[in-house]
């Protein structure tokens, strides 16, 4: 385990491989009581990391939402504005629907 600099380059997919291998030495129940303590003090700081770039990923979904709408909208000529509250729901008053209306549901096969 090399500590050296942590954090530096490390990734959302490095740190769950890392918490990965930490969840398998705690189940391994080879670890020391300090080791154990070490080791879930690490694995609390990569939750916060991975947390924080899913976070940060989240918020970045939303932006290019919010510009696709904004671009659907001015395509269409839509002059309706839009609250965060119906980007956040995915739909404006102003925008067509996303899909025609369910088919009906299929007749059971009832025998006679």
């Amino acid at each position: 385990m090399s500590e050296e600099n942590p954090g530096e380059n490390r990734t959302y997919e490095s740190a769950t491989a890392r918490l990965d291998e930490i969840i398998h030495r705690l189940d391994s129940g080879e670890s020391q009581l300090r080791e154990t303590l070490e080791l879930c003090e690490e694995a609390k700081g990569l939750i916060e990391y991975c947390a924080g770039e899913l976070a940060a990923v989240d918020q970045g979904l939303k932006e290019l939402k919010l510009e696709d709408l904004a671009a659907s909208l001015a395509g269409s000529g839509g002059n309706a504005p839009v609250t965060s509250d119906e980007v956040a729901a995915g739909s404006s008053p102003a925008a067509p629907p996303d899909d025609e209306s369910p088919p009906p549901p299929a007749e059971p096969d009832v025998p006679f």
